[in-house]
């Protein structure tokens, strides 16, 4: 049995303010994204696609995580907690950030900024989608050092207690999410999209696979507090968000492949 270190959230502490954990996971996920970007800039060649258009694509970006990420972490999961401390809702750097209410403000922001470039917007996700396992990766480290998604109980010898939780010996769930989201699908992605592919493919593999692995983790994971818990046929609200994702990805893949044969 493993018990969780509790590190401090807070990793570097400057007199009264301090750069937490969860923040800098952030940022390693944002720098990832223009490193791994201009690896991909240098397979392309698409007039205006440089660094300049990385560095303002990740600006639409991080404005799409955060606000559409704490938006969804208020209205999908707890928003009697959050209406009743409405101070906290600006407090992401204590975690809390949905990835489903970040996904639909990256697509917002992504909208806006295709149509700003005049640029086909399918395209421009099909670039970007890559490049995302690697942040999701580290938020879910994030997690794990703050010791907050935890996981359901379990009696296997990897099974961890989260001492600000319980005694009982739990899933390390925000590691299996790590290497599932953050990893695998990675490198399944980062593969797939080293060849030409039909406009639509790499996003809908995208939508496929992170939905699987997000419908598979969240067995392991201890239901989100809030009005939800387990829903209907046993499913949690993640799991109930990611199975669209799924339906939309194979749609999105059946067509490009159709497309690719005409």
């Amino acid at each position: 049995m493993l018990v969780h270190p509790q590190f401090d959230p807070v990793a570097i502490h400057l007199g009264a303010f301090g750069i937490h954990w969860y923040g800098l996971m952030y940022l390693l996920g944002f720098a990832s994204f223009i490193g791994l970007g201009r690896l991909r800039l240098r397979s392309l060649n698409r007039s205006g696609w440089n660094d300049k258009f990385l560095d303002d694509l990740l600006f639409y970006g991080v404005l799409g995580v955060v606000f559409g990420g704490r938006l969804g972490e208020v209205l999908f999961y707890n928003p009697d907690y959050y209406f009743s401390h409405p101070a906290k809702i600006l407090a992401v750097w204590e975690g809390g950030m949905s990835f489903h209410g970040g996904f639909l403000g990256v697509l917002i922001a992504m909208s806006l900024f295709a149509r700003q470039r005049k640029i086909n917007w399918l395209s421009l996700m099909d670039f970007i989608a890559p490049l995302v396992p690697v942040g999701l990766g580290a938020g879910r480290i994030g997690n794990f050092i703050n010791a907050e998604l935890w996981g359901r109980p379990t009696d296997l010898p990897w099974g961890m207690v989260f001492p600000n939780v319980d005694n009982l010996p739990r899933h390390p769930s925000q590691l299996y999410e790590f290497a599932l989201e953050g990893i695998a699908l990675f490198l399944v992605l980062w593969i797939y999209s080293n060849k030409p592919r039909s406009s639509g493919a790499v996003s809908g593999l995208f939508l496929i696979g992170y939905g699987s692995f997000r419908f598979i983790g969240e067995f392991a994971r201890t239901p989100d507090d809030g009005i939800f818990g387990l829903m209907s046929f046993g499913l949690s609200m993640g799991q109930w968000l990611s199975l669209p994702m799924v339906v939309v990805g194979i749609v999105m893949m059946k067509y490009a492949y159709k497309q690719r044969a005409k």
